[in-house]
């Protein structure tokens, strides 16, 4: 039985700047995996944006959805889909306000806009293309999490009316929208249930506002020196910037590796 495990953030964390995976970082990981550590990920994207990412550093276990969607070996352990009732009241806002949304759930995402600025810079900026068309998405399928385009002060109009979702800001013209309570936190209490861990023997690394409540909650929790000022408040320890080798940095720190 092993006896610690460590979850990775992805953006920022795992993956710098430009959305690669540093030589150091890679390494690191295949020297916790060889010294009986479990690695798993814990992230805001969806399962189909990361495939690759899983088969490169051999993980098979992750919290997708920023809590939403638990996989433990390639198994479904635990899923939170968004409520429809209440996503169709908010979209009936959302074409008001000629705000755009993505649909996801765990194959695919979707847009109920054909173009719009908001959604191609969000997307670049995690080097995904436009996910396509389909308005009616979200009808008849679990939606895990959805992404309103807005901008920080048109925010607080959602926040205010709509207390049955969560929402966390991710990028300048994009937030997520969660089942309220949901977070990465919430996700790994049910996999750690699962394998037998106790906190204490958790750590995990993030870099942005969705990891507050996972550094928060495991035993250890690790800031990437590229992260956010409210996320550093929250760790244990503060590591090297991502494109500084900071994961490396960090589980020589924590005597890991």
């Amino acid at each position: 039985m092993m006896s610690k495990i460590v979850f990775f953030d992805i953006d920022g964390t795992l993956l710098d700047h430009d959305k690669k995976l540093p030589q150091a970082t890679k390494e690191a990981i295949r020297t916790l995996q060889a010294n009986g550590t479990y690695v798993a990920i814990a992230t805001g994207r969806a399962p189909f944006m990361y495939e690759s990412l899983r088969e490169e550093l051999g993980i098979e276990s992750f919290v997708s959805f920023n809590g939403q969607y638990v996989v433990f070996e390639n198994e479904v352990i635990y899923t939170n889909p968004l409520q429809v009732e209440t996503l169709e009241e908010l979209l009936e806002d959302t074409y008001t306000k000629e705000h755009p949304v993505v649909h996801l759930n765990h194959e695919t995402m979707k847009a109920n806009h054909k173009h719009h600025d908001y959604i191609e810079k969000s997307m670049n900026s995690l080097k995904f293309p436009h996910p396509g068309y389909a308005p009616d998405f979200y009808k008849g399928r679990d939606i895990y999490q959805s992404l309103l385009f807005c901008t920080k002060e048109e925010e607080d109009f959602y926040r205010e009316k709509y207390k049955d979702f969560t929402f966390i800001r991710w990028h300048q013209f994009s937030m997520d929208i969660l089942p309220k309570g949901g977070s990465k936190a919430e996700g790994i209490k049910k996999m750690i249930a699962k394998l037998g861990f106790n906190m204490e023997d958790v750590y995990a690394f993030g870099d942005g506002l969705n990891d507050i409540e996972m550094i928060q909650s495991v035993g250890t929790g690790v800031a990437m020196g590229n992260a956010v000022q409210e996320v550093q408040k929250h760790a244990n320890l503060i590591t090297k910037h991502v494109d500084d080798d900071g994961i490396y940095h960090g589980l020589k720190e924590l005597e890991l590796i």
